[in-house]
């Protein structure tokens, strides 16, 4: 056998004794990261805070015209109530069929002549949407029109969100957190933005969710409107007073 063969085999040999202590005594530490239990408060609002399903809305639909305005028996939620607003808030309608997976039921603002927007109201609870507060929703839109998440704060402020959507070929499952995006107030009226752009608003107390996309709808055909198929929020339910 060579010298440097020989060389080797001493130093494995030596290193051996190393190796087995290390299986027979104490565990290597732990690479994944570990918390300081000690002092949990650092951590409360974090775990409150993660985002867990608060409400789904899919909606319902019955035998009727293929088009028409939502009335409370489309809201398959029986927490929630439903909301329109704007110059064409009663031009919103619900369409679509629960047996086509292409087509579900949605509201629709093809038909609103001026801008219209939606929401929903947990009957109950205000959303604590800080955080980790989400949405999830099913949506489509055509011509230029792109779907924004609005809210309601429980002191009657109303807010568009930055984030928008725009998917014109199918419907588009998008979700988003709302804490990672600028707001603006929004005159609910009229449906309009005003005022400047807010970095970070307070969104532990939001009475009503929902959308718009700042446009009027193009009637029937592709030349402009927004589908709101299913919708979920995540956040934190905060007992209104009195519940």
């Amino acid at each position: 056998m060579s010298t440097s063969g020989q060389m080797l085999i001493v130093i494995l040999a030596g290193a051996a004794p190393v190796v087995l202590a290390q299986k027979a005594g104490t565990p290597m530490p732990a690479t994944t990261q570990q918390y300081d239990t000690s002092d949990y408060s650092k951590y409360d609002h974090e775990v409150r805070t993660q985002a867990r399903l608060f409400f789904r809305e899919a909606w319902k639909r019955y035998p009727a015209p293929m088009e028409h305005p939502p009335t409370p028996s489309n809201v398959s939620n029986p927490n929630l109530e439903l909301k329109v607003y704007g110059p064409s808030a009663k031009q919103i309608v619900i369409g679509g069929d629960p047996a086509l997976p292409s087509n579900p039921p949605h509201l629709w603002t093809g038909m609103c002549e001026y801008t219209c927007a939606a929401s929903l109201r947990d009957k109950n609870n205000y959303v604590d949407l800080s955080g980790f507060g989400k949405i999830r929703w099913l949506v489509k839109v055509s011509g230029l029109h792109q779907v924004h998440p609005i809210v309601k704060l429980a002191d009657g402020t109303w807010l568009l969100g930055e984030h928008a959507d725009s998917n014109v070929v199918d419907l588009l499952q998008s979700e988003f957190t709302l804490s990672e995006w600028r707001w603006i107030k929004l005159d609910i009226d009229r449906v309009v933005t005003v005022g400047r752009w807010l970095d970070k608003p307070d969104l532990s107390r939001v009475d009503e969710v929902g959308f718009t996309d700042l446009m009027p709808g193009s009637g029937h055909g592709d030349g402009g409107y927004t589908d709101m198929g299913w919708i979920e929020v995540y956040g934190r339910a905060v007992p209104r007073a009195g519940h």
